[in-house]
């Protein structure tokens, strides 16, 4: 509603509509963003808790993994959600430093907030922000150590540091050698650049047995049996027909009539349609194949069939699962059973019918060089197999980005104090009220280790002094708190290491969400009216519309 100067009031904007702007607007978005990193804030770090989510149906989740709390507590405020969004991009873009994005976001809010106080104008604090981050990211790849990517020592300290957080702390040792096998297995040199597809690592979530019962299988496991009793349950030195076709007799789509006036007409076209899958099933045997692995149906008739030959065969395997069996046994899917060849049959030493706690499942392993591999999940306890399975996601992605940057940094908060440490120097040479912006920066930058301090129980202002004072010697760019003794120690030395790429994402991701949020004055939100309207509107009245 705007006022004329005559004082008659001029409606702007439909009745109901609700505005909220300058000031407020802006401590209303910035209220609703700190409140999401104040819930997630408790959760980080190697001491950080677990939180307890329960959904409408009663189902509960227990995790401390910023991604999945985020996702499914379903927060409504839209200025709160662009946090969400941040730790969905920071996972989707390196898979792990969700909480880090989201709390360093939080952070900047609290310190751009003190700015507010003082006068200062958005849009200087935010020009300060841009430039405290292209400096940040200077100063972080200048300090990052190369690694040798054949160095499993390094990628298992990355992998280790990665669970060092999660429930699966007591079986870390474990879970990071498998993660760096499977990430190792899978990697491609393309150019002089190494791609790696964390997609093509299968991860199967087994209830049973114990987390050390989880294995790495060269292969793929598929969640399916045997179709048949009489087929074998293990075959060595299996060639392998992968199939998008079935092994069946396909219903017409339009409606048929078959007209039969004599029972040996009848038994005419059933002998038929039985030997349309006999010349199948002696297509198979004919190349060689002794497993078949389709994505459709196989007939009963010709289950019978492929059992009398001695072929296993699995049927209805996800398109996802038959295009990593491409991958792992070398073989060709081939949509057309009369286009099989022999070069298409992929190759394993072994495929075989196991029992995994309740369920049957099918092993394909010991493929020669496999491009996709493996991990069957166990645990005593169905909520810690879903918490194993978020860890080693965030453990593979970990290995993953150290191979694609070649860099490595030391973890436990201590790269965020040396940044901050460049970063005040820096501001001194930008000066005027930009300069305060970037001291704001460096402190934010700085929260993150407050935040892990705070949530191992110790005394927060003593220790970043301590740590303030150890960054300024020339060797002390590694030095952070040993959360479990309250000591300054070097993190590299102590195998805290990490991926460059995981702290570089969630600093630029974090500030952008931050500046989003401080560029934002003024909020008009629709009404609500019409929705209930439409939600009382009669079945009769919209139909009076419609004609």
């Amino acid at each position: 509603m705007a006022v004329e100067p005559t004082g008659i009031p001029v409606l702007i904007l439909k009745e109901g509509t609700q505005r909220t702007a300058g000031r407020d607007a802006l401590r209303v978005n910035m209220m609703a963003a700190r409140a999401v990193a104040e819930m997630i804030k408790t959760t980080y770090g190697p001491k950080g808790m677990d939180k307890m989510l329960v959904d409408t149906l009663g189902d509960v989740t227990i995790t401390n993994d910023g991604a999945t709390i985020l996702d499914k507590a379903e927060i409504q405020h839209p200025a709160a959600k662009m946090l969400v969004h941040v730790a969905k991009s920071q996972d989707a873009e390196v898979g792990d430093g969700t909480k880090r994005a989201v709390i360093f976001a939080g952070e900047l809010l609290k310190q751009a907030e003190e700015l507010l106080n003082k006068n200062i104008h958005p849009t200087v604090i935010i020009s300060g922000y841009r430039k405290a981050m292209e400096e940040a990211l200077k100063i972080l790849y200048q300090i990052a150590i190369p690694i040798d990517i054949n160095d499993e020592e390094i990628l298992k300290k990355v992998a280790r540091t990665s669970l060092t957080s999660k429930a699966v702390h007591d079986a870390r040792e474990y879970f990071a050698e498998i993660a760096v096998k499977a990430v190792k297995q899978i990697a491609e040199q393309r150019g002089d650049k190494i791609y790696v597809d964390i997609d093509n690592i299968q991860l199967i979530k087994k209830y049973g047995g114990s987390l050390m019962d989880t294995q790495l299988v060269y292969g793929i496991v598929l969640d399916k049996e045997v179709v048949h009793p009489g087929m074998p349950r293990r075959v060595e030195k299996a060639r392998i027909a992968l199939l998008d076709a079935p092994l069946e007799i396909e219903k017409p789509e339009i409606d048929a009539e078959i007209r039969i006036s004599d029972p040996t007409q009848m038994k005419a076209f059933l002998q038929q349609e039985e030997e349309i899958l006999m010349k199948y099933v002696e297509k198979l045997v004919e190349v060689g194949a002794n497993v078949v692995i389709t994505q459709k149906g196989i007939d009963e008739v010709a289950q019978h069939f492929l059992a009398k030959k001695g072929i296993l065969a699995v049927r209805r395997v996800k398109r996802s699962d038959l295009e990593k069996l491409e991958r792992a046994t070398g073989g060709r899917i081939v949509s057309n059973i009369e286009d099989l060849k022999p070069e298409d049959l992929g190759y394993a030493e072994l495929v075989e019918e196991r029992k995994i706690g309740e369920d049957k499942m099918v092993f394909i392993e010991g493929c020669k060089n496999p491009r996709s591999v493996s991990i069957v999940i166990r645990g005593g306890l169905e909520r810690l197999v879903d918490e194993a399975e978020r860890s080693l996601r965030d453990a593979l992605s970990a290995v993953a980005d150290a191979l694609r940057d070649g860099k490595v940094i030391a973890g436990g908060g201590a790269v965020e104090i040396e940044i901050a440490k460049h970063l005040r120097r820096y501001a001194v040479k930008v000066g005027g009220k930009e300069q305060l912006a970037i001291e704001a920066f460096a402190k934010a930058l700085e929260g993150l280790t407050i935040t892990m301090i705070e949530n191992a129980g110790l005394d927060t202002i003593d220790m970043i002094m301590k740590l303030r004072a150890a960054h300024e010697k020339e060797d002390g760019k590694w030095i952070s708190v040993d959360l479990n003794t309250g000591e300054l120690v070097d993190m590299f030395k102590l195998g805290i290491i990490e991926p460059v790429s995981i702290l570089a994402t969630a600093i630029k991701s974090g500030t952008e969400a931050a500046t989003i949020i401080l560029r934002i004055d003024d909020i008009i939100s629709a009404s609500k009216l019409e929705k209930k309207e439409e939600a009382g509107k009669k079945p009769e009245e919209e139909k009076k519309e419609e004609e």
